[in-house]
């Protein structure tokens, strides 16, 4: 079992800049990837930013550019340091780890974002 928690969450003007933090904690050694994921109401989850086996790193094209996803392995911690924040970026965001090879999926909580003036 896995524990996901995120935190960072809250209101930011237009421009500005949040860094999200997902601690995992339980039977993280076999953890497959860590993804961000995002859900604005009325729309469908959507995934933000991942990191694969540790390594390689994905983006949705929206993010490209502004948000960068991290990992500190001591602190079993993943961020996603947000740049350059618009108003379309408003959602809860969601923190999924996958491990066993992305047989077992875990979802946190999610902490509300909102962008706006």
């Amino acid at each position: 079992q896995v524990q996901v928690v995120e935190s960072g969450g809250g209101l930011v003007q237009p421009g500005g800049s949040l860094r999200l933090s997902c601690a995992a904690s339980g039977s993280i050694s076999s953890t497959y990837s860590v993804g961000w994921y995002r859900q604005a109401p009325g729309k469908q989850r959507e995934l933000v930013a991942a990191i694969i086996s540790g390594a390689s790193t994905n983006y949705a094209d929206s993010v490209k550019g502004r948000f960068t996803i991290s990992r500190d392995n001591a602190k079993n911690t993943v961020y996603l340091q947000m740049n350059s924040l618009k108003p379309e970026d408003t959602a809860v965001y969601y923190c999924n780890v996958k491990t066993n090879y992305g047989i077992l999926s875990y979802w946190g909580q999610g902490t509300q974002v909102t962008v706006s003036s």
